[in-house]
């Protein structure tokens, strides 16, 4: 019988995926793609000869662009993935690749009337949500984003930039804190030496991280900073609105000397949410819980007696901005999520419920 010790193509292969090395060693190519337990849990090392494992790092018109062990190619369409994503690489029908259940996915309802939903990326650990200290800055978006992330269960992380350009920043600081306890948030210079120390706890060998913004906010720059070198194309931003101009124009997995995986991406207009109903409730939790408390259960929160945000709102104990913005984010994300018989009903009512948010904020 052969010797397994002495098969050392067997002992390369195991290698290949992270299997029988030492802790300390050196990633396996796989590991630095982003490779994990909760991947390899999903496949076995018989099924992984006949379909390597391999990472979806571009979505292109024609196909996936994908990155495996010793592996670089375009899979034509088929599988439904996004960048991030896992596949079983079907070296006989490439576009029957296999996506491996995702740890995480971020997704969006799509730009037009159609309502379908667009995948923006996948397994992502980190996601930094940036945001610079000019005219850009808009708290509704922000918590657009953080709901995103909380429904995803990622990390979210606010970063501030252009810091340097303004008087106040931590009056920018003060703001993006308060959409939640549960987010950290960073002001600093992009063009500087601090975005490499500050984000250091999260850029680690094996993780994947997100930069999701608008245009101009900095995300590529942040991007180029973590390269050194740089990787990702900038342009200034307009003087008048501090409106950015679109530098990234795909989705696209870089990945740093030391193993992080880091996706920039293009700048979104428009983020409609869609089945995001628990993101939400993290992100207005104190409203939430007051929520809890009325008198009826399909309280409106409007003129219904009994109703606890009213009173809360009366007593002067929380924002009536931010109870709008809850109450359209959640009209919202009902809508894109209903049927579209629901959705006719629906927007009728988000329409009358926003009106009389507006004329209590005029009184």
């Amino acid at each position: 019988m052969k010797d397994p010790k002495n098969d050392t193509g067997l002992f390369q292969f195991l290698a290949t995926f992270g299997f029988g090395q030492d802790p300390k060693a050196r990633a396996s190519p796989l590991e630095r793609l982003g490779w994990k337990p909760f991947f390899s849990q999903q496949t076995d090392l018989d099924a992984a000869t006949e379909a390597p494992p391999v990472r979806v790092v571009e979505v292109h018109r024609n196909g996936l662009h994908v990155l495996g062990a010793d592996l670089d190619t375009l899979i034509q369409p088929g599988p439904d993935a996004t960048v991030g994503d896992w596949l079983l690489y079907d070296q006989q029908k490439p576009s029957s690749s296999q996506v491996l259940r995702r740890s995480s996915i971020f997704e969006r309802r799509a730009p037009g009337s159609d309502r379908k939903r667009q995948l923006i990326a996948a397994n992502v650990d980190t996601v930094f949500i940036v945001s610079s200290c000019n005219k850009d800055f808009n708290i509704a978006r922000l918590e657009r984003y953080v709901a995103l992330a909380f429904e995803a269960e990622v990390t979210p992380v606010i970063l501030l930039t252009k810091a340097d350009l303004c008087d106040a920043p931590e009056a920018y600081v003060k703001a993006a804190s308060a959409i939640s306890n549960r987010v950290l948030v960073e002001a600093f210079n992009a063009l500087s030496e601090e975005p490499i120390a500050r984000l250091a706890p999260w850029c680690k060998p094996g993780q994947t991280i997100a930069f999701l913004g608008s245009s101009g906010v900095g995300k590529s720059t942040l991007v180029n900073a973590l390269f050194r070198d740089g990787v990702a194309g900038t342009a200034a931003i307009r003087e008048d609105d501090s409106k950015g101009r679109h530098t990234t124009t795909r989705r696209q997995l870089h990945f740093t000397a030391e193993g992080c995986a880091v996706l920039d991406t293009p700048g979104m207009r428009e983020l409609q949410l869609t089945d995001v109903e628990s993101g939400i409730a993290d992100v207005f939790a104190d409203i939430i819980a007051l929520a809890q408390q009325c008198r009826f259960s399909d309280c409106r929160h409007d003129s219904e007696p009994g109703c606890a945000i009213q009173g809360a709102l009366e007593r002067g104990e929380i924002d009536p901005h931010r109870l709008a913005r809850w109450i359209k984010l959640a009209a919202e994300e009902r809508f894109n999520a209903s049927s579209l018989a629901e959705r006719k009903t629906a927007d009728k009512s988000l329409r009358k419920m926003i009106n009389a948010i507006q004329r209590k904020n005029r009184k």
